[in-house]
This record gives structure tokens, sequence and C-alpha cells, in this order.
């Protein structure tokens, strides 16, 4: 449970849970979007799932995990060396993260040029990597932030605020740049309500 009150909050906390819950909202939905069309013998929007991948390349990988690797967990480490072996993972995580995306990128591309016969090699590289993803930001929500809204200094703060402040993710409320609209567009068309303008899932 979170006891500290919204004006306590600091911005850069508030946007790394914000750009979290975006981000697993989106993930938690590509599982049963494909469990839906295996169910109704359809094929998968391509376009959209591609879409999706594009987005976590470009915004969790690019911008939200080097801030939280350059700023927030050398900070913690500095001031908690007890939970060096978590960030370690975390970190290491982080390092993976590209390579992984990209591995399920190609795992889409074989099942779209292939058809059939590679539907359930993707759906389960998917769901892996889904089940992974949301272990590790629970993890960050649970053990990393408490702490640091706890141990981190006013001027801590205030420069991971002004780093995170420019990340503009468009799926946690800003509005798109003008080069991303068709993309969040895309994915929004694609997304179960109330999530996004897709239909909602029985």
């Amino acid at each position: 449970m979170r006891i500290e009150s919204a004006q306590a909050t600091p911005l850069a906390l508030k946007i790394i849970r914000d750009e979290h819950s975006a981000l697993a909202a989106m993930l938690r939905s590509i599982p049963l979007l494909l469990a839906e069309q295996r169910r109704h013998q359809t094929l998968p929007d391509f376009a959209a799932l591609r879409a999706m991948l594009f987005y976590v390349d470009e915004f969790p990988e690019r911008l939200h995990h080097p801030k939280e690797s350059l700023l927030l967990f050398p900070k913690l480490r500095a001031r908690a060396p007890e939970i060096r072996g978590v960030l370690d993972r975390l970190d290491e995580d982080h390092r993976r993260g590209e390579h992984a995306v990209r591995e399920l990128e190609h795992a889409l591309l074989a099942f779209e040029m292939m058809g059939e016969a590679r539907r359930d090699a993707f759906e389960t590289q998917a769901r892996h990597y889904v089940k992974c993803y949301l272990q590790h930001m629970e993890t960050e929500e649970r053990e990393i932030l408490p702490l640091a809204l706890q141990m981190l200094s006013p001027a801590d703060w205030a420069e991971m605020d002004e780093a995170f402040a420019a990340n503009q993710d468009p799926l946690s409320g800003h509005a798109p740049h003008e080069d991303y609209a068709a993309l969040v567009q895309k994915i929004l068309a694609a997304l179960p309500s109330p999530l996004g303008l897709g239909p909602s899932l029985s």
C-alpha cells in the first residue's frame, strides 16, 4: 500500500509508475489477444503487434530503462548496499531487454511469413516475454521504488525528475509527438477496451 501523499510524491516516481502501468496493461493484452484469435481460428493483426513491439523498443528500452540503470539504481546502490543483488539482476534484465524484444519481433515476422507452422513458437515466446517483463516491473514496484522514496534526497529526486520528465511516453498520458501519432493510434485501435479502442475481450 502506498502511503505517501500526492503532494509528496516526486515527479520521477510518478512517471516511473505511470510508465510501468501503461506498459503492463499493453503487455497483458498481447497473450489475451493471441488467445482470442486462436479461439476464433483467425490470424492476428500483425501490423498492430509490430507496432506494440516497436513501441517497447522505442520507449521503455531506449528511454525508461537507461534512466533507471544510470540514475536510480546507482543512487540506491550507494545508500542501500543490501539490495545490490536485486539491482544487479534488474540491470541484467535491462541489458538483455533490447535483444529480447528483437528476438520476439523476429518470431512475429516468422509467424507472419511462414503462417500457422510458426504460431505456437511465437505465442510461447510472447507469453514468456510478457511474464518476465511483468515480473521485472513488479520487483521494481515492490522492492525498489518504496526504498528509493525512503532513502533518496531531494537533490537526487530533482535530478531524476528532470531526466524522466523528458520521456513523454505517449501511452502514459502524454500527447504523442507527430512522428509517433500513427504508431500510437495503431496500438490503441488494436488494444481491447477500456485500455484501447478495440472491443472488450469476452
